[in-house]
């Protein structure tokens, strides 16, 4: 399938819109009045810093709603507010924050179920509309959805276009794409769907395996089983990784993206040698201006003296994981949250851990003068920011008059 020409066709179509419907500024309103918080601007206008009782909340300096985030949440209100009446489905969730979602169905808008792995789009009527979400759908459900005659009202994140436009030249130059990223995440899967051959990689381990396997082979067996559902079909490690391009999930850490596009850069120079790289390597820029902003503000807030720190975010949000892990490669204590309810009270905490699991940690909260460090990732909206450091300052006023 020629996807470069089909997106295109579907970007002149009449039932694709992914400018909005002209109702921007009573959607900002609305927008202001549900997700925004006077405590988070006090303390940005504080230097992002502010004390109250034995607490001195340190918040990042980048956090938050990005850009694109907000960009895909207003589309959302426009939608439902531009067809008052009309079903109107989403192919995944809008954003990866639990309040922004049940926001979402409490507005009608409705996901499309899933049978058994796979999307069940029967229940679509020709009519209906369909909204894309930030993280993109693949061409295939696009495809599916524009045969149906659907309108189709698209959030995706231009930064995850871009990407998409990446793998789209490594397909032209007939390079394999390499996708730094979760195979089983929606961008993820959206992406390598653009892509002609591709590989995912989770981490700079997965890199170097492969690597290792450009330049000395290996057991193809082996190499297949371990990336089977991370390669396109008929993948041939032996033929395929002779010439590769480098893309990623937007939502990775910057600078792992980076280690592993340096990798396989001196990997075909030592292979082909400097002369021949061009024939074999390309890498364009595709990180994330947002999430690089987040991480850098993470990496500048857990350089000062904290007692521990709070990350909030969807537990299925891939950039609140990577702020997460940056506190814990500090060995510093932290509890990646989703909303206040995960407070059970001042010595109980409900988390994720980096592996996933849910634990309850006892004692999170320690006693007498303390300095938290708070942000939270680019799908989380300020007010559950707020309702997070309130909690905070009330457990701790609880313990300070007790």
């Amino acid at each position: 399938m020629d996807t470069k020409a089909f997106k295109r066709s579907l970007q002149h179509s009449e039932n694709y819109n992914r400018k909005g419907f002209g109702h921007q500024a009573e959607v900002a309103t609305q927008l202001q009045s549900e997700y925004q918080s006077n405590l988070i601007q006090e303390i940005r206008d504080r230097n992002y810093i502010l004390k109250r009782g034995d607490v001195t909340i340190r918040l990042a300096q980048a956090f938050g709603f990005c850009w694109g985030v907000e960009r895909a949440v207003a589309m959302a209100y426009e939608t439902r507010k531009h067809f008052p009446t009309e079903q109107i489905w989403i192919t995944n969730e809008i954003i990866h924050n639990p309040s922004v979602n049940q926001r979402m169905q409490e507005m009608q808008v409705a996901f499309i179920p899933v049978d058994g792995t796979k999307k069940d789009f029967s229940i679509v009527g020709n009519n209906d509309v369909v909204i894309l979400p930030a993280f993109g759908a693949s061409v295939q459900e696009m495809q599916i959805l524009n045969d149906k005659g659907c309108k189709i009202v698209d959030t995706t994140c231009p930064w995850v276009s871009k990407v998409w436009n990446t793998v789209e030249k490594h397909k032209k130059g007939d390079y394999t794409s390499i996708i730094h990223g979760k195979y089983k995440h929606e961008e993820t899967v959206a992406t390598s769907s653009f892509a002609g051959k591709y590989l995912i990689v989770l981490n700079l381990k997965e890199a170097h395996y492969v690597a290792d396997y450009i330049l000395h082979g290996g057991d193809r067996e082996e190499f297949l089983q371990k990336f089977a559902k991370a390669c396109s079909a008929g993948f041939d490690p032996d033929q395929d990784l002779e010439r590769v391009g480098i893309a990623n999930q937007t939502t990775m850490l910057k600078g792992e993206t980076e280690q592993i596009g340096k990798l396989f850069e001196h990997t075909m120079m030592q292979k082909y040698s400097p002369a021949e790289l061009n024939q074999h390597f390309q890498n364009f820029n595709t990180i994330c201006d947002a999430t690089q902003e987040r991480q850098d503000a993470m990496l500048e807030l857990v350089e000062h003296n904290l007692d521990l720190m709070v990350v909030i975010g969807g537990f299925n949000s891939s950039n609140t994981t990577q702020l997460q892990q940056i506190a814990q490669e500090r060995n510093l204590p932290s509890y990646h949250i989703d909303c206040v309810e995960r407070i059970k009270s001042r010595t109980s905490i409900e988390h994720r851990q980096l592996t996933g699991d849910l634990v309850i940690a006892e004692n999170w909260l320690p006693d007498g003068e303390i300095v938290v460090g708070v942000t939270s990732g680019a799908s989380t909206p300020d007010k559950v920011v707020e309702d997070i450091i309130e909690k905070i300052f009330a457990l701790k006023a609880t313990v300070a008059v007790a």
